[in-house]
């Protein structure tokens, strides 16, 4: 049988790709966490992760172990919290970046909805940009957002890069101007996309604006140009651009939930429903 407690490492690892910021999540010395993960590859006899001073990422038996132990650890939680006791009640307002529609977030909401039948949940989806101007406006209880370098903070769920992606037909001349596919303002993609490219002296012209994901994806897969987007959330009919386009590195992003400042009492069920994400954050940017 495998630990729960080193399954609840390898996952806080696998979903912040970081030995550093997994110990931070939970708690723990950093030497606590690579020594609960060497222990679960001992009993697993496979390695699980593939790390350098600069990088980690999961091996195929990872991916494979990323999945029984999410499996494992719902059982564990989904146990615990029966016998809890009192269960929250009342109206939570949830916000979602518009990153998560084509992810698997309905399955962890549903998920949320059948163990706590108390709760009545609003979903709002937007831009990262706008959910945060409504968490702070005291319109939202919780949100999943990109983390921006003017708010810093929230609790990390996972951490991936930035890639340029678009069809697998564009064909991208270094002479003209690069076409580009944007989420409008406050949009942070939007704003890292342009940010570097100025950086860089490339020159660009927007051929598509849109507030939905699905708006943008479809631009895309039309071949009208490319986009910034988490790596490990690329949608369907669309793939990374090669590094022989010449394009510049967006550097990594980080989502986080944060938390609305308004101590309510109906905001048992926003501590209930983050600590859900942070469980089943690996659903969010993988395909399993």
């Amino acid at each position: 049988m495998f630990d729960p407690t080193q399954l609840r490492t390898f996952r806080t690892v696998a979903q912040t790709l970081s030995f550093t910021q997994a110990a931070q999540r939970l708690g723990l010395r950093q030497s606590t966490v690579s020594q609960q993960v060497r222990k679960l590859e001992a009993a697993a006899g496979r390695q699980l992760f593939v790390r350098d001073t600069h990088s980690v990422e999961l091996t195929e038996d990872g991916e494979a172990m990323l999945g029984f132990a999410r499996t494992i650890l719902e059982a564990n939680e989904r146990a615990a919290s029966w016998f809890v006791g009192a269960r929250p009640r009342g109206r939570l307002r949830f916000g979602a970046s518009e990153d998560f529609v084509l992810t698997r977030l309905p399955e962890i909401l549903e998920g949320f909805r059948r163990d706590h039948p108390g709760v009545e949940l609003e979903l709002t989806v937007e831009l990262s940009g706008t959910l945060h101007a409504m968490l702070e406006a005291g319109r939202l209880d919780l949100i999943l957002a990109k983390r921006s370098p003017d708010r810093p903070g929230g609790r990390l769920v996972w951490r991936d890069r930035l890639v340029w992606i678009g069809s697998d037909r564009l064909r991208i001349d270094a002479d003209r101007p690069l076409p580009l596919i944007l989420f409008p303002p406050p949009g942070i993609t939007r704003a890292r996309a342009l940010e570097v490219l100025e950086q860089h002296g490339r020159a660009w012209r927007i051929t598509c604006t849109s507030g939905s994901l699905n708006g943008l994806v479809a631009a895309a897969r039309a071949g009208l140009g490319v986009m910034a987007h988490t790596r490990g959330m690329i949608p369907p009919g669309l793939i990374r651009v090669p590094d022989r386009a010449g394009l510049p590195d967006l550097g990594s992003v980080k989502f986080a939930l944060f938390h609305g400042g308004d101590a309510v009492a109906a905001h048992a069920g926003a501590d209930e429903l983050a600590a859900a994400i942070l469980a089943g954050g690996d659903r969010l940017h993988r395909g399993g």
